[in-house]
């Protein structure tokens, strides 16, 4: 029987596009100023200031205290985004030996290919178990994991017609960097 909960670790690491990247980023070099984030990361300033508020609410990223300018910031993991970013740093190297490029998921992209990997193969099964998400979210983010070639959908001829989902090899590679 399937998980009926889903992870909660992924919902936040899903919570904002560019999580994932950074998390794996900062722990891969113990921290960073934030122009030396941008220039690795590739994204633009705002997008980087939204992420970076992001993870300092949840409380897995600060401010390096006592250390550069404050006009030049360097920041670093808490004990909780330690351990949060190794299993990141687990997804973006699954990212990238698959070829999804960082920033590449949406917000359900994770839980989705989660999900579908635990089990929850049907379109309601996977709105049951991802609750706060709107079926207008899941349906595309399915279709967008379907583009990037981690899900496949079977249309089964019953009456009513029926979807089922699954994952290709390299979305089962993804579940399985995303599994606990």
């Amino acid at each position: 029987m399937p998980s009926s909960q889903p992870d909660p670790l992924l919902l936040q690491l899903g919570s904002h596009r560019w999580l994932v990247p950074l998390l794996a980023d900062l722990a891969a070099h113990r921290g960073a100023r934030f122009v030396e984030l941008i220039h690795r990361l590739g994204l633009p300033r705002d997008s980087l200031t939204r992420t970076l508020e992001a993870a300092a609410t949840i409380g897995w990223v600060l401010r390096n205290p006592g250390h550069g300018h404050p006009l030049r910031p360097e920041y670093i993991l808490t004990e909780t985004g330690a351990a949060a970013a190794a299993r990141a740093a687990k997804i973006a190297t699954a990212q990238t030996a698959i070829g999804l490029p960082p920033g590449a998921a949406t917000r359900w992209s994770l839980p989705l290919v989660a999900g579908i990997g635990a089990g929850h193969d049907r379109f309601n099964a996977l709105s049951r178990l991802l609750v706060p998400a709107t079926p207008r979210a899941l349906s595309q983010g399915l279709s967008a994991l379907g583009k990037c070639g981690l899900v496949r959908r079977e249309v089964i001829d019953m009456r009513p017609p029926t979807s089922r989902y699954d994952l290709t090899r390299s979305g089962k590679l993804l579940a399985e960097a995303c599994a606990v």
